[in-house]
C-alpha cells in the first residue's frame, strides 16, 4: 500500500545549504570538527546563531554530541537517523511540519574509516576505532552484502541485459560524467579529468566493478537549515521548498535475499515519489541519482522512467555531449553536477542533496545552470536504503 497523502507539500523549505568541501585522504581532523565547520558555516550564512536552533538531525556525529559542541542552548526535537541522507531530510521536514520544532539543523559528516577504505588504518586514530567497532575480532566469513552484494547485482545486470547491448563500458560513462563535473566543483576531492579507456584500464576491484566504480571515501561534511516556508522567506537565500520526499524498502530487502532488479527499494519509491510529487522527470530540470556503485545509478535511470529496464547505457549513449564529455538529458538536464560521491566524495547522499539546493538557490558559481526551479534526488541503493526527493522553488 502506497499512500497518496502529502500534507506537507510546499510547506518545508532548505533555508541553507553549506560544505567544508572534502579530501580523498586522511586529514588530522575528527569528524566533529568536520561537520561543526559546516554547521557554523550554514548557520553564518543564514544569518542564524545558536539559539535560532531548536532541532537537530545528524548521525555523525550523533545529535546530542553536535548540541554540545556547537554550543546550541535547548532543542525541542533531536534525531540520529540512518543515512543515506534523504532520510535526514525526511525526518527534519516531518519535525518541522508537525511543529515539533520550528528551525533544524541538518549534517552528515564523511570520514575515511576502515569500512570504507583500508588507507584509514594507516592511522592510529582511525584504527583504534575500527578495532573498537569490531571488538578486535577478525572480520567474518564473506557474505554477499555491502559493495560485495553490489558487484553480485552488477554480474546479474549484465547477464540479464546482455541481449540488449548492456556492457561495462555502460558503467563507465557514469563515471566518465562524474569526473568531469567535479573538475568544475572546487569542493570536490577528485577532480583530474577521466576518459572512457581510463575507467576501462582501472584496477578490477571484483568483476564486473573496477575502482572507477566505487565512491571515494572523504573527510568532510555538509550542512543544511530546514524550516518553514513561512521562515525561509525571511532568510537571506531563495528558499528551496520541499515537493515530496519518500523513503522505499521491499519485504525482502538484503542483498542476498532481494528477488530481481525488477523488485526492490527503487521500485518502491519511484512509485510513492511520483504520486506525491507535483513533476517527474519530465518537469525535472536538474536529477541526481545516487552513484555509490556505478549500477546503482543505471537502475536509478530505468526505473525512475527515464528509459526502460536494461536500457540506461543506450541511453546515457543517446544523450551523451561528446564536447562537454557529460550527460545532458535532452540536451538540457545535466546529471550529478557537483561530481557524484564517484567524484566529489562518498557523502551518503548529502553532496546531491546540497549540490540541488545551491543550484536551485543560484549559488554554483561556474558551474551553475541557468534557469533551474526543480531537482530530482533518488538516492540510495536497490535494498534498505532506497529514498527520493524532489525540490523546486517558487
Amino acid at each position: 500500500m502506497t499512500t497518496k497523502r502529502n500534507p506537507m507539500k510546499d510547506r518545508v523549505a532548505i533555508a541553507g545549504a553549506a560544505s567544508t568541501g572534502f579530501t580523498a585522504a586522511n586529514t588530522g581532523r575528527s569528524r566533529t570538527a568536520w561537520a561543526a565547520e559546516a554547521c557554523i558555516r550554514v548557520l553564518q550564512e543564514c544569518g542564524l546563531h545558536a539559539a535560532d536552533v531548536d532541532g537537530i538531525v545528524g548521525s555523525t556525529p550523533e545529535a546530542p554530541t553536535m548540541q554540545a559542541v556547537l554550543g546550541i542552548p535547548e532543542v525541542t526535537f533531536f534525531a540520529t537517523p540512518a543515512v543515506p541522507f534523504v532520510n535526514h531530510i525526511a525526518v527534519a521536514a516531518a519535525a518541522v511540519h508537525s511543529g515539533l520544532c520550528d528551525v533544524v539543523l541538518a549534517y552528515h559528516g564523511a570520514y575515511r574509516l576502515a569500512w570504507n577504505t583500508s588507507a584509514a588504518l594507516r592511522d592510529p586514530f582511525r584504527r583504534s576505532m575500527a578495532m573498537g567497532a569490531a571488538g578486535g575480532a577478525p572480520p567474518p566469513p564473506e557474505s554477499v552484502n555491502g559493495a560485495i552484494g553490489y558487484t553480485a547485482w552488477a554480474s546479474r545486470y549484465l547477464h540479464e541485459f546482455e541481449a540488449k547491448g548492456v556492457k561495462r563500458e555502460h558503467f563507465g560513462l557514469v563515471s566518465v560524467n562524474d569526473r568531469t563535473n567535479a573538475g568544475h566543483n572546487p569542493g570536490a576531492a577528485m577532480r583530474a579529468p577521466i576518459t572512457l579507456d581510463d575507467y576501462l584500464e582501472a584496477r578490477m576491484i571484483r568483476w564486473p566493478l573496477c575502482l572507477l566504480d566505487m565512491d571515494v571515501a572523504v573527510d568532510g561534511a555538509d550542512a543544511f537549515v530546514i524550516t518553514t516556508a513561512e521562515r525561509a522567506k525571511d532568510l537571506p537565500h531563495r528558499p528551496v521548498l520541499i515537493n515530496a520526499v519518500t523513503l522505499g524498502m521491499t519485504g525482502k530487502n538484503q542483498e542476498d535475499q532481494t528477488p530481481s532488479l525488477r523488485d526492490h527499494g527503487q521500485q518502491v519509491v519511484v512509485k510513492a515519489l511520483r504520486e506525491r510529487s507535483d513533476f517527474w522527470t519530465d518537469g525535472a530540470d536538474l536529477y541526481y541519482p545516487y552513484d555509490g556503485f556505478t549500477p546503482i545509478t543505471l537502475n536509478w535511470f530505468e526505473n525512475s522512467g527515464w528509459c526502460g529496464p536494461g536500457e540506461a547505457g543506450a541511453f546515457l549513449e543517446q544523450h551523451w555531449d561528446s564536447a562537454a564529455n557529460r550527460i545532458v538529458i535532452n540536451s538540457k538536464v545535466p546529471v550529478n553536477t557537483h561530481g557524484g560521491a564517484l567524484s566529489e566524495g562518498a557523502t551518503q547522499g548529502s553532496g546531491h542533496v546540497r549540490e540541488a539546493v545551491l543550484q536551485l538557490q543560484g549559488r554554483c558559481g561556474d558551474r551553475q545552470v541557468a534557469g533551474v526551479r526543480t531537482a530530482l534526488i533518488t538516492a540510495g541503493g536497490f535494498f534498505f536504503n532506497a529514498q527520493g526527493l524532489t525540490l523546486r522553488t517558487d
